[in-house]
Formats: C-alpha cells, sequence, structure tokens
C-alpha cells in the first residue's frame, strides 16, 4: 500500500460538565461525545525521500511542525524507524478554532493511516495511547463513534450509537480561545451541572427528545457573556425547529438537532442566507462503520 485517502470526522458534545479544576493545571470533565458527518479528508503517499511535507487548502494553517498532522506522523515514524517518506494533503471543511476537534480528528486519522500504510499493526487502544500525547480530544476521535469521556477526556466508555438525527451547525465569525474558557471558568461554583447519567442512559434506551433534552454545556457560562451571537443563533434555532441546541465544547460552533428534515432544510438555509454565522452545515450523526 501506497497511497491512502481518509476522513476524519468532526464532533460535538451533547453534553459537557466540567467536575474541578486539578492540580496539573487540566480540569476533569465528564462529556458525552457524538462523530458528526462533516469531515476534513487527508491523503497520505509514501514517497521514496525521508521527512514528512504538509500541504493543505486552508491558507492560515501551518505545514511545518505546527501542523497536529505533522507531529502525529512524527511520532510514529521515529518510534519505529520509518526509514520512507509520507506527504500529507489535507482538505479542510470543518471550521478552524470551532469546538469541532478537527485538528484533533486530522491527527487522529494521520495516526491511522500511518500504521496502515506501514503494517505497524498497533490496535486502535495503542494508538489511544500515543494519541493522547498530542492533545485529549485524540484518542476519542481515533474511536469516534458516541461515548462518554472522563478525566481531561481521554477516559472513554463506548456508547450504544445515539438515535438518528439531522445536525444543524452554525458558527459565527468569532474567534474564542479555549484558554480563555478555561481560565474563566469558576469550577467549582457553577449553578447548573448537566445531567450527563441520564443522557447517557436516554442514549441507552434509544429516546431521542430525552437526550435531546438533557443537552446542557458548563461552558456556555464563559462563551456566551462575552460572545452573545451564541445565544442568537441558538435562539434562532430553536424559533426554526430545532429540538435543542447548544454550543459545542469551547465554541464558538452551535449546533441544533432537528427530528424534520424539512425543519432541518428550512433552518440551514435562513442561516445560510442570514448575518448571524458566515459558516452553516447540514449533517448527521456519524456512525464508526463508516470509516
Amino acid at each position: 500500500m501506497k497511497e491512502l485517502e481518509l476522513k476524519a470526522v468532526a464532533k460535538i458534545n451533547l453534553g459537557l460538565d466540567v467536575l474541578r479544576k486539578r492540580e496539573d493545571g487540566y480540569h476533569d470533565l465528564r462529556m458525552v461525545m457524538q462523530s458528526i458527518g462533516l469531515h476534513d479528508t487527508i491523503q497520505l503517499k509514501v514517497t521514496d525521500e525521508a521527512g514528512i511535507q504538509v500541504t493543505t487548502n486552508h491558507p492560515e494553517l501551518p505545514t511545518g511542525e505546527d501542523n497536529l498532522v505533522y507531529r502525529a506522523a512524527k511520532l510514529l515514524m521515529d518510534e519505529f524507524g520509518i526509514g520512507k517518506g509520507l506527504r500529507i494533503h489535507l482538505e479542510k471543511q470543518i471550521p478552524v478554532a470551532a469546538g469541532l476537534a478537527g485538528g484533533s480528528s486530522d491527527a487522529a486519522s494521520v495516526l491511522t493511516g500511518v500504521n496502515d500504510l506501514f503494517g505497524l499493526q498497533l490496535s486502535q487502544e495503542e494508538l489511544m495511547k500515543r494519541g493522547v500525547r498530542l492533545g485529549a480530544d485524540i484518542p476519542y476521535c481515533i474511536m469516534r463513534g458516541t461515548a462518554l469521556a472522563e478525566g481531561i477526556g481521554e477516559k472513554l466508555t463506548r456508547l450504544p450509537d445515539a438515535p438518528d438525527c439531522l445536525v444543524l451547525l452554525a458558527k459565527p465569525g468569532i474567534h474564542v480561545s479555549t484558554g480563555f474558557v478555561y481560565g474563566n471558568l469558576r469550577a467549582d461554583s457553577l449553578a447548573f451541572h448537566p445531567d450527563i447519567d441520564g443522557q447517557v442512559e436516554a442514549i441507552r434506551n434509544g429516546d431521542f427528545y430525552q437526550m435531546a433534552e438533557l443537552m446542557g454545556n458548563v461552558l456556555e457560562t464563559v462563551t456566551v457573556p462575552a460572545h452573545p451571537v451564541i445565544r442568537e443563533i441558538q435562539d434562532e434555532m430553536l424559533r426554526l425547529g430545532a429540538v435543542n441546541a447548544m454550543m459545542s465544547g469551547s465554541g464558538p460552533t452551535v449546533f441544533g438537532l432537528f427530528d424534520s428534515r424539512e425543519k432541518a432544510q428550512n433552518a440551514y438555509e435562513v442561516l445560510r442566507n442570514g448575518t448571524l454565522a458566515p459558516e452553516v452545515f447540514l449533517t448527521e450523526f456519524y456512525k464508526p462503520e463508516e470509516r
């Protein structure tokens, strides 16, 4: 095998709770993670000339060691002493810095692809152990599907596939720093904590409406006051028929879950032609067997 093309799928958080700030500066989290159909495309090609080359269609992304896909490839190629070279082309569709784990998913796909291309025969669990060195979301992005994530996000429990629905995504034209959000979160004095256990039970029972009703993200307590447009997008999605709407991760992307394709398509058209969000996508939940 000399070439490989992979989909790096985005994720949303159906529930995100922060339990406490740890002594190491990280936060203990409980999250329900869900892969969605929006994806980047990654092309890998083995070359005879040693070294890693990265190209991308996104003008703002670095192509050297500052890019996670470069670091992911280098991690495995250094560990296993691979003398061949690797050319990586990253075709971005997932918005950058959006709370959708685009960069983590790209790195996860490169780890999986390098493993396959060079016959390293690492198990998924072994890849996940290596991935966490690069980022807390990467183990989940290797696993994909529906999962409960705990710790800093690396302790994963696979869940049954969440009930099918339409997912509308809208990213406003603002930048939100993850460091700013967590740095200003008062984890010990939050008035609200989402019912993560209840949401997990709803997913196990295949109850879409209960799953959607229990959506919650404590990071909104920081991001929404700083960027009120996030709440405006949520309200607009609800007005247009979303069963529920919420910010994903540390933002700023908002997603809405719809039980009707007609309502979802109409909401997509309204938001796409409006002024609240320059990037709008309509997709569905993604199941790992679609890899």
